[in-house]
């Protein structure tokens, strides 16, 4: 029996089989949404989690680092780090997530052009920290920052009324002045924020407090500089993390790297782009605390 001479069987089969491509294509889609990665099968791996740009959010890398800790296959992971820092919640999330795939995982930090405050916080919490001479990293500070609009209402002749259930429920309010108590309460908020980032890196780094104190002041370092400070392990790029981890996991030979799912596409790029300005654009937004070097970056140029 020829397929050709019974059409709507033919028709049912080409249907199925139309069906079962594009179930497997949503699955590829939201699998890559979720961030998981794919893991070829056989032998010890390194696995590669980039953190990148401003961190507003840290579900999709404890995603990434949830998968590779349940892996036995992967032996050590890579967190390559190119960040300002960002949200003081989500810093310490990845941060806490880093510690915990520490008892089971290598963590080895990559630092690319710019690791800085809640970049370096959570590069504070691997076993080793390999930055680029030229690195810009450190900024180990809090910052708060307000906008204030009440004299160019007053200018344009518009007034606010405000109704408040407590004398503070508006401090930080971009329609009057701060008052001093105000900016005591928020000085104390910034100051165990700040508190905390030190007790981290404390926690990790053999740092003296007394040294660190003197280097916490937000201040940033070139990797050559941090070396000194004792706030990176060694100097080196990408391929030397690598030779790290895996002589730290004790991995023989050349180890498979497993690098993240690229997810393509303009719409995961359009996507990618809004997400990327709206966790921007919450760091910045008035009345927020951050981890987050704001300063500009070194360049060579001729």
């Amino acid at each position: 029996m020829r397929m050709r001479n019974h059409p709507i069987f033919f028709g049912l089969l080409l249907l199925a089989a139309i069906g079962l491509f594009f179930v497997l294509a949503a699955y590829a889609v939201l699998t890559a949404a979720k961030g998981e990665a794919f893991l070829p099968t056989g032998g010890p791996k390194i696995a590669v989690v980039e953190i990148e740009g401003i961190i507003g959010d840290s579900r999709d890398v404890n995603e990434q680092l949830d998968a590779y800790e349940k892996s036995d296959d992967v032996r050590a992971v890579i967190l390559r780090i190119n960040s300002p820092g960002g949200g003081v919640v989500p810093s310490q999330e990845i941060y806490d997530k880093v510690l915990k795939l520490r008892e089971r995982k290598t963590v080895v930090v990559s630092m690319g052009v710019l690791a800085a405050s809640g970049g370096y916080y959570i590069a504070s919490a691997a076993d080793r920290i390999v930055a680029n001479p030229g690195t810009v990293t450190g900024s180990i500070g809090v910052i708060m920052q307000f906008s204030q609009v009440d004299e160019l209402l007053e200018k344009i002749g518009l007034k606010a009324r405000v109704i408040k259930s407590g004398i503070y429920k508006d401090t930080g309010s971009p329609l009057r002045d701060m008052t001093d108590e105000e900016r005591l309460i928020l000085q104390e908020m910034v100051d165990d924020i700040h508190n905390q980032f030190i007790e981290a890196v404390l926690a990790n780094r053999d740092i003296p407090r007394e040294k660190l104190m003197k280097i916490s002041e937000a201040r940033v370092f070139t990797g050559r500089q941090a070396l000194e400070e004792g706030l990176v392990d060694e100097l080196g790029g990408f391929e030397d993390a690598v030779a790290v981890a895996a002589d730290l996991a004790g991995i023989e030979g050349e180890p498979t790297i497993l690098y993240p799912r690229k997810r393509g596409g303009l719409l995961h790029y359009l996507l990618g782009e809004a997400a990327s300005a709206l966790s921007e654009a919450l760091v910045k937004n008035d009345m927020n605390i951050s981890y987050l070097y704001r300063g500009g970056l070194p360049s060579l140029s001729r």
